[in-house]
């Protein structure tokens, strides 16, 4: 009981200095909806959603699925848009902009909202993990892919109510403009086999994706290094996550392009005739995923 008094006594400390303009602003002034949203995400993915499809064939979506991934571009090219004009009417600088909290310039609270609408992204994001596991595509709900959409909502939580402007727009230009990249993959892929042919460009979303995150460590390590007036350690913070992105997704980039395809050259070059039948196993390995 004494431990929970004091971090009820350090959260109302913090409290005094979280952004006053957002603070009625939807979802944010409390952050208990946020937690219940991801623990009952975790409780779908990892318990009641496998066993609800166990003896159930997969959910058939037809065109509501390219809609949503369309949908989920469009959210990201509003929240792109309106932080970038926002940002630069405003006169931000890339290197350090601390955190404006009493104006409410135009500008300034174009950025604030596209923060706002960058959180409420992340929650909308939880249903690609929820479509996953009623299509009963298990093998997509990955360690890297739970734990990535599980910990967005309570970050940018943080963000939204404490920082919903200042040093926090880079991160927000990076992530929207590659999600706008990777959800356009996702929605023409949805749209059937035949448009498989016009996404050869899968691998390059994980290698914009690995250079985010040094972009983004980059640009708060110079911060860091300038004093930027801004909480230091959500500096520290966004780095470790950041680092924790570049070694996940660098293995995953390892095992699902770099041996995926020396094991399809190893195949292709047994035995006679070897090419061919490489080729035959390549392209039904295409063909299902």
């Amino acid at each position: 009981m004494d431990v929970l008094h004091r971090f009820l006594g350090f959260y109302e400390w913090t409290l005094t200095f979280a952004d006053p303009r957002v603070a009625k602003w939807p979802l944010i002034e409390n952050p208990l909806p946020t937690i219940a949203i991801v623990l009952l995400y975790l409780a779908f993915v990892l318990y009641i959603g496998p066993r609800f499809m166990r003896k159930r064939a997969p959910v058939d979506f037809g065109l509501f699925l390219p809609g949503y991934n369309f949908a989920l571009v469009a959210l990201n090219y509003y929240i792109l848009q309106e932080v970038v004009t926002g940002s630069y009417g405003a006169g931000y600088d890339l290197v350090c902009t601390p955190l404006r909290s009493d104006s409410y310039d135009p500008n300034e609270m174009k950025v604030a909202n596209a923060v706002w609408w960058y959180y409420v992204s992340k929650i909308i994001e939880l249903f690609d993990t929820v479509l996953f596991t009623l299509r009963k595509r298990d093998r997509q709900v990955t360690f890297l892919h739970v734990y990535h959409h599980s910990t967005m909502p309570l970050l940018w939580w943080i963000g939204a109510k404490w920082v919903p402007g200042g040093q926090s727009f880079v991160g927000i230009i990076l992530n929207s403009s590659v999600h706008v990249i990777m959800y356009t993959y996702y929605g023409l892929s949805a749209l059937g086999p035949h448009m498989q042919k016009f996404l050869w460009w899968k691998k390059y979303i994980t290698m914009l994706q690995l250079v985010q995150f040094v972009l983004a460590i980059y640009h708060t390590a110079r911060s860091l290094y300038v004093k930027c007036p801004s909480p230091v350690w959500m500096h520290w913070a966004l780095i470790l996550y950041a680092f924790s992105f570049i070694l996940l997704f660098s293995n995953f980039y390892m095992h699902a392009y770099i041996k995926k395809s020396r094991k399809g050259k190893e195949n292709g070059s047994r035995g006679k005739g070897g090419v061919s039948n490489g080729k035959e196993k390549l392209h039904a390995n295409g063909k299902t995923d």
